[in-house]
């Protein structure tokens, strides 16, 4: 299991190691699968206060977002877009920052210890590729400024993908 990484300053002084973190292991490498798969266990290492995190790719000729990897539990393989916050997200190509879960109408309970939720979609070329699925057991735990982190984070992945 991974322990999350301690650093010492301001929250964007620690995204901003997060990110040259990201680069450094995604540089060189071209494999969707396995850039999605260390940005979630660099996330799920780097984040506290969270019991899943994970990445829902958008399958056109289905019309729905598909489970990719992830850090947690077992989740929904399946979502259509429009539904639930991460059908949401990636239906309106916009964050979606949930403070309380029960509040979001049609939200997918996958993990009921989930209070909080962030989605963040991933677009590249003007193409939605997927979202970026991040959940907490703590309501209202994601907050603006870490919002405009993690859609940095996303924009930086996107570029390996």
């Amino acid at each position: 299991m991974f322990q999350q990484i301690e650093y010492k300053g301001t929250l964007q002084e620690g995204y901003a190691l997060l990110l040259k973190q990201l680069e450094a292991l995604l540089e060189g490498e071209t494999d969707q699968t396995a850039n999605l798969s260390n940005a979630a266990a660099l996330l799920n290492q780097f984040l506290s206060e969270v019991n899943w995190v994970g990445f829902y790719l958008y399958r056109s000729e289905e019309g729905e977002l598909v489970l990719g990897p992830f850090q947690g539990l077992p989740a929904c393989v399946r979502i259509p877009m429009n539904k639930g916050v991460c059908g949401t997200a990636a239906f309106e190509r916009n964050t979606v920052r949930v403070a309380d879960v029960t509040a979001f109408s049609g939200h997918i309970a996958c993990d009921g210890a989930t209070r909080s939720e962030i989605v963040v979609p991933l677009i590249k070329n003007d193409q939605l590729i997927g979202v970026l699925d991040i959940d907490s057991p703590v309501h209202n735990r994601f907050l603006e400024e870490e919002q405009q982190h993690l859609e940095q984070f996303a924009a930086v992945l996107t570029k390996y993908l």
